[in-house]
């Protein structure tokens, strides 16, 4: 399913809301995934992601498989980027 901004946040935040996401496997995993070492929770990363508008979203294909799409949110310092691949809500980098 493609998203759009508006679609994408809801879908995110509701991940958030009810636990149902995952981290992507990468290197310096301590650094690039704030969330997934426990240094972020959830409602926090929710209250950064309620403030973001249109004009803090971009999208692109995945890297490595070109039918996924992949969100990035640039809010008030903060690096977020995810995609989706039903059920779940995968993270790529959560960060400062």
């Amino acid at each position: 399913m493609d998203r759009g901004f508006k679609q994408a946040k809801r879908d995110l935040i509701s991940a958030l809301q009810t636990g149902n996401y995952l981290h992507a496997a990468r290197g310096s995993i301590e650094i690039k995934n704030l969330l997934a070492t426990g240094e972020v929770w959830a409602r926090q990363l929710i209250e950064v992601i309620g403030a973001c508008k249109g004009t803090n979203h971009s999208c692109s294909a995945h890297h490595s498989v070109p039918g996924i799409v992949v969100h990035v949110l640039k809010q008030a310092g903060w690096y977020i980027k995810f995609y989706f691949i039903e059920p779940d809500t995968w993270f790529i980098s959560v960060h400062r």
